[in-house]
């Protein structure tokens, strides 16, 4: 089992379980669905941004945003701030390639505060081959900013092709 399906039935049981939960039906059913379809909102209006104009995912991540990215490798940790998250877990990877990175989103999944965003993206690399990948993010919102995020993803797809291309010279 790949590790996007083990995520995706641990996913599903929370999800389900969080929803039929007793202290999940109460008054503020209104206000969760509320608050759950502002954050999906938010995320999914940042994908159509990245995917259709270039636009920075960035632009929704809080300042001291705490992105944390499983697996192995050097690049797999936890990064604190916006600056180390787009200093040292993307710009080594965006600098290798010589297209933007464009999303397709597959699925967003919604609870109050977290949304969870199961997508793949691809790029043309600086020696002209084609970096593609599976991502699933967790990204717990408060205010409307990403304050947190787990990220999932082949991290050797990501340390070949930091080990293997160049940085774009512009």
């Amino acid at each position: 089992m790949t590790i996007f399906k083990t995520v995706r039935s641990w996913m599903i049981i929370a999800t389900l379980a969080v929803a039929a939960s007793p202290a999940h039906a109460n008054t503020d059913t209104a206000v969760s669905a509320d608050v759950t379809a502002r954050n999906e909102t938010i995320v999914k209006q940042a994908f159509e941004d990245w995917s259709e104009r270039g636009g920075p995912f960035t632009r929704v991540l809080s300042p001291d945003v705490e992105w944390i990215v499983r697996g192995s490798g050097p690049y797999s940790r936890t990064y604190s701030g916006l600056d180390s998250f787009v200093n040292d877990a993307s710009a080594p990877i965006l600098s290798r390639l010589s297209t933007p990175l464009k999303p397709v989103v597959k699925k967003i999944w919604a609870v109050d505060d977290d949304v969870i965003v199961r997508f793949d993206a691809s790029a043309t690399t600086t020696t002209n081959d084609t970096y593609s990948n599976e991502y699933l993010w967790i990204l717990p919102l408060k205010d409307g900013r990403v304050v947190k995020s787990e990220a999932f993803l082949d991290m050797g797809l990501y340390q070949d092709l930091v080990d293997s291309a160049p940085t774009r010279t512009n």
